[in-house]
């Protein structure tokens, strides 16, 4: 399988990794860059030079260690469709947030303890899976570390949330619980359930 086929396969993207574990050489890469059959992207990624540029996915890339959070994730579980002006990762404490900052980034900071709590692969609106927090994750980032609650983001995703046949209020209120927001998320819930 060469270069081409497995950016075929993956999207119309190939990383560097899944060059390295086809035994495809790296010069390889810049060879095709150099004839047009593939455009680097990002480090360590390259694309088909007609696929769509999928900045989610680019991101997820470049900062392996953030997990898509807030509005975004948001964005990503189809709970609002306002676009995110701008993308929201959250990555450990102990990460150098600085490079993520100056690429335009919005950084949280999460305790280890709970950084994997309700992390999942959703699809990007290009068909790329990247990581980011379940909805009952999602839905307690929005309402805690933030001095003022954005109401125009937190209540339609609430409202939307208590709306769905599949909701789990029990899997919420013990995330809640986890990441210290119990009373606020109780609060929502009893005014909308």
């Amino acid at each position: 399988m060469g270069l081409v086929d497995i950016a075929v396969k993956n999207n119309g993207y190939i990383s560097v990794a899944q060059a390295t574990a086809a035994h495809i050489p790296r010069r390889s890469l810049t060879e095709a860059v150099e004839s047009g059959e593939l455009v680097r992207v990002d480090r360590g990624l390259y694309a088909l030079p007609d696929t769509w540029e999928d900045p989610l996915f680019i991101a997820q890339h470049r900062f392996s260690r953030g997990t898509f959070s807030d509005e975004t994730a948001l964005y990503l579980l189809g709970m609002t469709d306002r676009v995110p002006l701008s993308l929201t990762m959250t990555f450990p404490r102990s990460y150098n947030t600085r490079p993520v900052k100056e690429a335009g980034i919005i950084c949280r900071t999460c305790a280890d303890d709970v950084l994997g709590l309700g992390i999942c692969e959703l699809l990007t609106p290009y068909g790329n899976t990247v990581r980011a927090y379940d909805l009952e994750r999602t839905l307690c980032d929005i309402v805690r570390g933030q001095k003022v609650v954005d109401v125009q983001v937190v209540v339609p995703a609430m409202k939307q949330y208590a709306a769905l046949r599949n909701r789990d209020p029990m899997k919420l209120l013990e995330y809640a619980r986890k990441l210290g927001v119990e009373s606020k998320i109780r609060s929502y819930l009893e005014v909308l359930l």
